[in-house]
């Protein structure tokens, strides 16, 4: 059995301000044996980290659609944001990639999903992410729980860490994998260990945008 994080950002998304080499090196003192690096929109930064340790790290992405985040793990190339869900699926199912819906049902976040939206995709995607540690209420949490298991889809669960103390705050432990195909057999036997991050966390993410933009500009 190993332990997972499935969620978590680096420098490079926008409001993270979280070095390669520190997300690595607190993986490994955390006791992590995986972590998918989804940082939004982008894949450069997971390929770099898998680089530097390719046994520890599976490329993924956060990419936000026309109506709400998707979680795609173990691809190569990005996909960019602005398509529509179905749009961001097919290019997705291409790589052969692993593919769950990101915190549905966190309405404080722009990447929440309207539940007409969610339906109609829950058919084309493998998982729905029942726990994130950034929620600011567990409702959210729970909503997506009792939504994945009114459409039979497995749960996966994430920290959504954009700082390296939040990693692993939220991981799965389940048997080991190498592939999306794997990953949805492990899934049946998977175990949580999560728990809620507070609620300043989010200032992290607001410090990071603000110090990007006063660098950039």
């Amino acid at each position: 059995m190993i332990k997972v994080e499935f969620h978590c950002h680096t420098e490079y998304s926008a409001d993270s301000l979280v070095k390669i080499d520190i997300l690595i090196a607190a993986a490994r003192k955390k006791g992590l044996d995986r972590v998918v690096i989804t940082d939004h929109n982008e894949i450069a930064g997971a390929l770099l980290a898998r680089e530097l340790a390719p046994g520890l790290v599976i490329v993924g992405e956060e990419v936000m659609t026309t109506q709400g985040e998707l979680l795609a793990f173990f691809i190569e190339r990005k996909v960019p944001k602005g398509l529509t869900p179905e749009a961001a699926i097919h290019e997705l199912r291409v790589q052969g990639a692993f593919i769950s819906v990101a915190h549905p049902f966190d309405k404080t976040r722009s990447g929440s999903w309207k539940l007409e939206n969610l339906q109609r995709i829950a058919p084309l995607v493998d998982a729905i992410e029942v726990f994130n540690s950034r929620c600011f209420s567990n409702h959210a949490n729970q909503q997506a729980l009792e939504f994945a298991r009114e459409h039979s889809l497995p749960g996966i669960v994430g920290s959504d860490a954009h700082a390296a103390f939040e990693l692993g705050r939220a991981r799965l432990i389940l048997l080991d994998f190498s592939n999306a195909e794997e990953l949805k057999a492990a899934l049946a036997e998977a175990r949580q260990q999560v728990h809620m991050s507070p609620y300043w966390v989010h200032f992290i993410s607001r410090w990071a945008r603000w110090t990007k933009r006063r660098f950039q500009a």
